[in-house]
């Protein structure tokens, strides 16, 4: 398809609404009730909330929030803001209150879009502060008189929609795609939230061609459950509405497993925490059985393993080996597919690094995972692997209007429609970010002869040795992580003469081999303090440091007795660490490692 034939997603909405009443477009589950949505009846459903925007007198080109997380009112509500004109500024619930404040005056909300009251409150708690924000419509059930609720904004809307016939159909249908759609908010580490600001045409561009290359219909079907207030999830968003694939909305993550039995995913989109914790589910099974059944789990990994290496390599797989592998699936992998649905082709991971030991371990077990790479800034994936042509290791190839280059100190630059226009009233930011036409990404990496991407780390968060070596810690990280033990790792060592790490251990794991160990009477917090979990943990990382190079290897840890979290600003909403906030938040803790060196 030539990007001269792309058309904004408002566009492509309307023509959805003519899709058969057959055609689902989503599920979400109410009251322990699954509900299906058709197309026409989600266009309709929007049609009413863009009339209650006109009510209200909103033009188009003005920002407008939503505060929620994933659920089917989200989409709803995106695509009333996008059918209107106007732009639509994503906030992740769990953002501090100055964050909140900042960006409604950066964006100039005049209206915000609220999950439940405790989001109303935030919003009301800044009163005097956001002076542009003149409305408030909340999605929950509330007596506030706070607050618009959902049912009432639709209501008003409806009778504005039945006096101006067609009139959503001609808003939609008038978006351009050098429009601006949505301004995204990074959550930094530090200082003030920076907008991306992206056009109709940069998500056209990513819809249109992601399409093509992971070779998905409507006859395909999804769980959503990340955030849409990352780029990532609202890609999913999007696409759904290009594609036309079914979607289904998790009820929570902590329900994610017991939805997919429910909804049977085609394929899904994840980011790598996910993959691990299922990962480490399965490797702590594993160790709690018996020796037969480690035998068999371990020669059934061996037959995958080689099954999926004659799979990558594009070759026939011989008979022999495929009845070998039919019995390793019945005795070992099955369990794990039905768990995921059981109808899998595949899944997508984006928004860190995955570990190649889990996407190998995946593979074998007939799960495929294929790793993309893309920013806010680049509206997602500018690299992917396809379902027919993958590297494990890999973040894939460019594709559509692509390209990319190696600056010479190993950074990846890019070029395409995907890319952004600029940081919003920050164009001192957006110059830095940008030579000569190129996209400077602020990751480090390489291209293969064949044109696979390696991400080997954020520039940033290189670390230089005071002996001058450079280290890419998530690689290491990574490593650690697929111990079942081990929760998250930060590796810290910048200018200093060895490295050292903060240890956020498995709570359950933990647990269960203090019981094995005689400690069964001491808190998950004592347990963390004691001598023998010290010295397991000192095991897994000596078992590291063997395969690695001297300056490579972590010479002192120190293990927290908390989880990190979203809550606490530990991690961001993909579930990446915030190394530069832990670094503050640790800082004695870190000093400490280094005492006598």
């Amino acid at each position: 398809m030539s990007p001269k034939s792309y058309r904004p997603v408002p566009h492509v909405f309307a023509d959805a609404r003519m899709r058969p009443s057959s055609q689902i477009a989503f599920r979400y589950n109410e009251g322990g009730r699954w509900n299906d949505i058709s197309w026409p009846d989600y266009f309709k459903m929007t049609e009413k909330l863009a009339g209650y925007l006109q009510q209200l007198g909103v033009k188009p080109g003005q920002s407008i929030a939503i505060m929620s997380n994933t659920r089917y009112h989200w989409a709803v509500a995106d695509m009333a803001i996008l059918g209107s004109g106007c732009i639509t500024v994503p906030i992740y619930q769990s953002n501090t209150i100055e964050d909140v404040e900042f960006i409604i005056n950066n964006a100039g909300v005049v209206l915000a879009f609220a999950e439940d009251q405790g989001q109303v409150n935030k919003l009301k708690s800044l009163e005097g502060k956001i002076p542009t924000l003149k409305h408030i419509v909340t999605f929950s059930q509330t007596n506030s008189d706070q607050a618009v609720v959902w049912a009432e904004a639709l209501k008003a809307g409806e009778e504005y929609a039945k006096s101006h016939a067609g009139f959503f159909d001609k808003s939609c249908r008038e978006v351009r795609l050098d429009q601006t759609a949505t301004i995204v908010y990074t959550s930094g580490t530090t200082g003030q939230p920076k907008g991306v600001v992206l056009l109709h045409s940069c998500i056209a561009s990513e819809c249109e061609e992601i399409k093509l290359v992971l070779e998905l219909s409507d006859r395909d079907t999804t769980l959503t459950f990340l955030p849409f207030a990352h780029i990532f999830g609202r890609v999913e968003l999007w696409a759904n509405v290009y594609i036309g694939w079914k979607m289904g909305f998790a009820e929570s993550i902590d329900r994610i497993s017991v939805n997919m039995g429910e909804i049977r995913p085609t394929f899904m989109m994840a980011v790598p925490r996910i993959f691990e914790k299922i990962y480490s589910k399965i490797i702590s099974q594993v160790d709690d059985g018996s020796p037969a059944k480690k035998r068999v789990f371990k020669w059934a990994v061996a037959v995958g393993s080689e099954v999926s290496r004659y799979k990558r390599e594009k070759k026939n797989i011989p008979l022999h080996l495929l009845f070998q592998y039919k019995l390793a699936y019945k005795l070992v992998f099955e369990k794990l597919n039905q768990r995921l649905g059981g109808n899998l082709r595949f899944m997508v991971s984006g928004g860190a690094p995955l570990s190649r030991e889990i996407a190998e371990f995946f593979h074998a077990a007939g799960i495929l995972i294929l790793e993309g790479y893309g920013l806010s800034e680049t509206t997602a994936a500018i690299t992917v692997n396809r379902p027919n042509d993958y590297r494990f290791g890999s973040v894939g190839l460019g594709f559509g209007d692509v390209q990319l280059k190696i600056a010479e100190d190993g950074e990846i630059l890019a070029k395409s429609a995907k890319i952004f226009k600029e940081y919003h009233r920050n164009p001192a930011a957006t110059q830095e970010v940008f030579s000569d036409g190129w996209f400077h990404t602020g990751d480090i990496g390489e291209i293969d002869a064949q044109g696979f991407v390696r991400i080997t780390d954020r520039k940033k968060d290189l670390i230089k040795t005071a002996g001058g070596k450079m280290i890419a810690p998530q690689k290491l990280e990574n490593t650690l992580k697929t111990n079942k033990y081990i929760s998250q790792v930060v590796i810290y060592g910048d200018k200093m003469k060895y490295l050292v790490a903060l240890v956020t251990l498995n709570a359950d794991e933990v647990k269960r081999y203090g019981e094995i160990q005689g400690l069964k009477d001491l808190s998950y917090q004592e347990l963390c303090r004691h001598p023998k979990i010290k010295e397991l943990v000192q095991q897994i990382i000596r078992e590291k440091n063997d395969q690695l190079a001297s300056y490579e290897t972590i010479k002192n840890f120190e293990i927290l007795p908390v989880e990190f979290t979203i809550e606490h600003g530990d991690l961001t909403p993909s579930l990446k660490v915030k190394r530069k906030h832990l670094s503050q938040k640790y800082e004695s803790v870190i000093r400490g490692l280094y005492q006598g060196q």
